[in-house]
Formats: C-alpha cells, structure tokens, sequence
C-alpha cells in the first residue's frame, strides 16, 4: 500500500518560492520536488484563510459543510467536529499508522487540551504533535507544542526543523516499518510573528525582505529534511507526497501572490492559489507541468483513490481525486470548487469555479462578478454585464449550491456569529 505525506506551507503565495519565479527567493527543494514530480500551475486552498482550507484536506468537504467555516483562533462554539470523517481515521481501519506535526488549528482557542472537544488523536492520528495556532513567541523556540496530549515545554531552535525534525524522528524511531503510514506535516512558516534563523536570512543579506525570504527557504530546508528521511528509509519509491499552502501571502510581512489579484482572506485569486507539488515515483512523470485546477478539498479522495478506499456515502463529499489532473488530465468535477471566506472584502465573500469561468459574489450573493479566470489570470476584466447569460447561469448554479451546503452545515454556528462585520459589510460569515 502506498505511504502518504501532507505537507502543507503557512501563508505561503503563490509566487513565494523560486519554483513559481521569483527571481530572488531560493527554494531547491521544492525545485527538486518538482524535478521528481509534478507542478500545479492551477492548485487552489478550500479558503483564503487558515483553519478552514486545513478541514477541507482532512475532510474532503467544503469548509461551511464540515463547521470549520471561519479560523480558530479565539475563543468559539466552531470546530472540526468528532462526526467529520477525516482521511487518516479511514487509513487507521485499513491498518495504516498516522502521525501529525505542526500547526493543528481545528479547535478554538478553549478547546484545544479539552477532553471535551476532539484532539488530533479523535480525527485518527496514533502520534502527533502540535500547536493550536502559530508558533508562540514565535517561530524561534515554541514553547506552545503539546504531543500526544502533554505540554512540551519550550524548544530550542525554529518552528520548521523542529516540525521536521518530528516527523522524522516518528519514521526512524516510532512507525512500525512492516505497516503503510500516513502523515500530515503543517509547517509554521511564513505565517506572523516570523523569526528566521541567520543562516537562512543571510543569504538576502542587504535586502529588505530578507527575513520573509530566509523565512521561505528556512520552510523549504525542513520540506527537504522531510524528503531526505523518506529517501533514507527507502521509502521515497512507495509515497504520494503532497506540497501545498492554506492561503495566499501577507504583504505586510513580504509574501507576494505572484501577481494574482488579492491575498491572504480574498477569494480573487491571490487569496486562494497556492503553490501544488506532487511526487509518486512510477505514477507522476518526473518534471511535469500540470494546469487543470485541483482544490485541497480534492486531498481526501485522492488519498481514498490510491489507498482503495471507498468514499463515504453518507455525506456528500465536495472533492475529487486529482489522480488525472497530475498526470495533466481533466478530473471528472460534480460538484463545483466553491470559497466562501468569512474575513474577505464583503464584494468577494463567495466564488465558483466551472471549468475556465469564474463567478465572485458579494456577502449578500446580490451583485456578482464574472472572469474567464485562465486567460485573465489576474482577474483584470469583468465580464458580467458583457455576458449576462453566462452571468445568470453561473450565479443560479452558485445559489442551489450555497443552499446545499447552508442546509448540511452547522449554519446555527455562523448565523449566530457576533463578531461585527469588517470593512464596511453586514455579515460576518
């Protein structure tokens, strides 16, 4: 049975690494990753924002249909709930051992170490350890880390190696090699308050992002550290490994969405295109590009596709497998990709995307804005009053699914919000 790794940048652009062509940033291990696997020119996050894009790799389902709708960082009723299905509970029946490291982010702040809420061990990881939320002071010496339910005190040394460092010690020292395993590593960075060691800052000496840039390539050492202990253990031949970003970047702290409209919390495309990596040594074509758009919802099925296992029935699931789409073949979509993002301008709360068409919406799905979003990439020219039918078509099929997913998500949660609404709207979900 094939291994599975997840790995998963924090904030992280679409144009923040080498391997999507910045010209200063260096990444040779996410380059060496593409060298061995695919790239993903059109790979998306379920949401411009954290805790829900991570749900929906879990999960398979869209963030307002499995509750985590908005991040998890204060105190709130919201959390992935013990009724979800995620991926490595349905792998531990098939005999698989999971692991989780790094970032968790599916509880709220209160409930994280509460035996009444489900820990990363009730959604199916035999290990793991974790942070609620970012790395706290900062990236430099946590001290926020709890592993298998126990406080770990504080850490020497950065959030990224220490992840890695994790995961790699689970391979030599705690996985049983004679089983399949699975893994999910959530990195830290580049997510605020960035702390970047200095051999990684250095090499931008004089530069005045140098701490973002060596932030990038302090992540890209430890995905390295990662790749390296698979290939140590022999295992580099028999693993899916998977690379990806929650959200779009930070301006503030350095990020860059590659000229993409929009970023972190938008769902223009700056917020929700993310960098996509694949390696199945025998099943990927080394060095391949791929531009059909997958979702990290699409992340459980594909796991479910390789390891055999049947997709649940008893809910719907809004992903796919993207098996074809990293061989560069169109993936047989129903349901289409969906974002709704809580904290986003209330002009482009909603979008849809159906092929090569994009449809954003307000908060309140009245006023809508239309793109042919791969020939206008950077969502330049809407055509919404140009094409009025297309418009209308979309809009309809967007409502029926907004409706679906309102009536099977916890919407008591959302509709309940109190949080004021920001930046001049009336909702605040």
């Amino acid at each position: 049975m094939p291994n599975v790794v997840v790995v998963v940048a924090d904030d992280m652009g679409w144009g923040d690494s080498g391997t999507y062509g910045h010209e200063l940033i260096k990444t040779p291990n996410m380059d060496r990753l593409a060298s061995e696997g695919v790239k993903l020119t059109q790979c998306y996050s379920a949401c411009g924002v954290c805790s829900p894009s991570r749900s929906a790799i879990l999960t398979g389902r869209t963030p307002y249909r499995n509750g985590v709708y908005r991040h998890l960082s204060g105190n709130h009723e919201a959390h992935l709930r013990a009724s979800e299905i995620t991926f490595p509970e349905l792998l531990k029946e098939i005999g698989y051992e999971t692991c989780h490291v790094g970032k968790w982010h599916l509880l709220s702040r209160q409930q994280f170490g509460e035996p009444g809420y489900p820990q990363p061990g009730d959604h199916g990881y035999d290990y793991w350890m974790a942070t609620h939320n970012n790395a706290s002071p900062s990236h430099q010496n946590p001290d926020n880390f709890v592993r298998n339910g126990e406080p770990v005190g504080k850490l020497k040394g950065y959030s990224a190696q220490l992840v890695a460092g994790e995961a790699v010690d689970w391979l030599e020292n705690h996985h049983d090699s004679a089983k399949p395993f699975a893994m999910t590593v959530w990195f830290h960075e580049p997510h605020s308050p960035i702390a970047t060691d200095s051999r990684f800052q250095s090499l931008y000496k004089g530069h005045e992002n140098s701490k973002y840039m060596g932030n990038i390539t302090q992540l890209d050492h430890a995905l390295g550290m990662v790749m390296d202990a698979l290939d140590e253990q022999g295992l580099r031949e028999n693993t899916w490994l998977f690379f990806t970003s929650d959200n779009g970047p930070v301006p503030a702290f350095g990020g860059t969405s590659g000229g993409l409209r929009g970023n972190k919390r938008s769902d223009y495309e700056g917020g929700i295109r993310v960098p996509g990596l694949a390696r199945w040594p025998g099943h990927i074509e080394p060095g391949s590009t791929s531009d059909v758009p997958v979702i990290g919802t699409d992340v459980f099925a594909t796991v479910l596709d390789i390891t055999g296992i049947p997709l649940p029935s008893d809910r719907t699931i809004d992903g796919v497998s993207m098996i074809p789409a990293l061989s560069g073949k169109q993936v047989d979509r129903e349901i289409p990709m969906f974002w709704r993002t809580h904290v986003s301008a209330p002009n482009e709360r909603v979008a849809m995307r159906i092929g090569d068409w994009k449809i954003v919406g307000d908060e309140t799905l009245t006023k809508f804005q239309l793109f042919e979003v791969e020939k206008d990439w950077q969502e330049t020219t809407d055509l919404a009053a140009k094409m009025p039918e297309k418009t209308e078509e979309m809009k309809n099929i967007l409502l029926d699914l907004w409706a679906d997913i309102q009536a099977e998500g916890p919407h008591e949660w959302w509709e309940s919000e109190t949080q004021k609404p920001k930046r001049g709207g009336r909702l605040s979900y």
